[in-house]
């Protein structure tokens, strides 16, 4: 069953009448189909009778026909109104409640006559949250792209580099592998900046003995990858260096649990816990966490409030720091796949 027989499927069980999905990750999910409509209305209504209808700007319509999807194709001009055509009357209609503007809501109940509205969200969120066999074998090239920036980014490292011309060393060479977009932007921090969790490259100069925090992520085939490393450059401090282990220790650990029926919020606090008790908790102000697939942060959230339970077919990444203003900044960072028995790490750049 595909992602659109899925959806239908939803909405029979719901007994709701269509789903109007406007979100374009969202519609590349459902229809193989990607684009930036900018202003202009780009949407895929999804029937409980199975008709699906995408509607895109008429300069753009070539391209759908040569995508996977397989429905009707409406093409507007600048000067249409896209809704005038197409004719119906919809009772009941799932929206993406976290997407949808409101002057489209608008727009949208009153060319249809929908009645009702209810959100989809949570229904999309389960069906991405487990990945095909397809979406894995992609996420599992990305991530090895991932490494390779790694393996670039450490081999340029030198005494009196910036952080931003390592940045771009690693953008510009990755292109070689056929990489045009990163997942984020990537960060390079260098010793004490590295304190600073979001920090932003900057001039700052590499200095022996110190540690070089990168996390970077790229996009393959319309998914992304998102690791980080912290990586000595000389000797960094012995504090730094004890630093350096409990992070490492931690996000093993946690990794170690990995396996469906776990619940997630066992997954944070394990990490947690071995941070609290090395006495740097406080230094830890972000959750272990996330899903990973066509944006680099999508559901579910690896928080220790989060008790749904790990399932086969989830990735999601594993992500513990501690972070001590003036002094050092550590965080490793893993893409895993929940196994049938248990993990696989999708990342493997050395540690």
């Amino acid at each position: 069953m595909n992602q659109i027989e899925q959806l239908v499927s939803k909405l029979n069980e719901a007994q709701v009448d269509a789903a109007w999905i406007s979100h374009p990750i969202n519609i590349f999910y459902f229809t193989g189909y990607k684009s930036e409509p900018h202003e202009r209305l780009f949407a895929l209504l999804v029937k409980a009778t199975g008709e699906c209808v995408l509607f895109c700007p008429q300069l753009e319509v070539e391209e759908v026909k040569a995508s996977p999807f397989e429905g009707t194709i409406i093409g507007y001009l600048d000067t249409e109104n896209p809704y005038q055509k197409y004719d119906a009357s919809i009772k009941t209609m799932f929206i993406e409640e976290n997407h949808l503007t409101y002057r489209r809501y608008q727009e949208l109940t009153k060319a249809f006559h929908i009645n009702a509205v209810y959100p989809v969200d949570p229904i999309i969120q389960e069906m991405r949250n487990i990945k095909t066999e397809h979406e894995i074998n992609i996420l599992s090239k990305a991530a090895q792209l991932a490494d390779e920036c790694m393996r670039i980014g450490e081999a340029f490292l030198k005494e009196g580099v910036t952080e931003r011309e390592v940045v771009n060393h690693i953008e510009n060479e990755i292109k070689a592998f056929g990489v045009n977009e990163m997942s984020f932007d990537t960060m390079v921090l260098f010793g004490d900046h590295a304190a600073a969790p979001h920090g932003t490259p900057g001039e700052r100069q590499l200095k022996n003995n110190e540690f070089v925090l990168f996390d970077l992520g790229v996009i393959y085939q319309n998914y992304c990858s998102d690791i980080t490393r912290t990586i000595a450059f000389g000797h960094p401090s012995d504090e730094a260096q004890k630093v350096y282990d409990i992070v490492k220790k931690a996000e093993q650990e946690a990794i170690n649990k990995i396996k469906p029926g776990v619940k997630i919020s066992d997954i944070d606090k394990t990490a947690r816990q071995i941070i609290s008790d090395a006495g740097y908790g406080e230094y830890f102000p972000h959750r272990l966490g996330h899903g990973l697939g066509l944006e680099a942060h999508e559901y579910q959230d690896i928080s220790e409030t989060n008790d749904n339970v790990l399932e086969e077919g989830m990735v999601i990444t594993i992500e513990p720091g501690i972070y001590v203003p003036g002094i050092v900044g550590v965080r490793i960072e893993d893409d895993i796949l929940v196994t049938k028995n248990g993990y696989q790490s999708l990342s493997s750049y050395q540690k």
